[in-house]
């Protein structure tokens, strides 16, 4: 995969989340929440974030527990034609891409973090990630 997140500022520890055992998941990868307490790669726009993988998740290794980064200053990259704004929310926006979140993503909870930058789409950006 490409883009993956990049850690600048650790704000917190990781904690442990449920993944399959079948999946291979590099490390900084945006990931995607789903219940309980389960975290996939994001592969979508507007996904419930997880958070971002600490370590990496060598597919079929027997592992089925991967460390989070939930709060932190990461280096992440603008979606292709979508942008951000600096100061504002920002939700996934496709595999391993960030874009300002809409009313509705948080609304729902879908929020990542705050942009730091602002930044256009393919230009990787600093964001706040679990925090305003």
């Amino acid at each position: 995969m490409a883009n993956e997140a990049s850690l600048r500022v650790r704000l917190d520890n990781a904690i442990d989340m449920t993944v399959a055992d079948g999946a291979g998941i590099e490390k900084g990868t945006i990931l995607e929440l789903s219940d309980p307490l389960t975290a996939a790669a994001n592969n979508g726009s507007g996904d419930v974030f997880a958070g971002i993988a600490a370590r990496e998740k060598v597919a079929s290794d027997g592992r089925t527990r991967l460390a989070v980064f939930r709060r932190g200053i990461f280096d992440m990259t603008v979606a292709s034609g979508q942008s951000a704004t600096l100061g504002s929310w920002v939700s996934t926006g496709g595999a391993n891409t960030i874009k300002t979140a809409s009313e509705a993503e948080i609304a729902a909870g879908k929020g990542i973090g705050t942009a730091l930058e602002a930044g256009a789409a393919d230009e990787v950006i600093q964001v706040l990630v679990g925090g305003c």
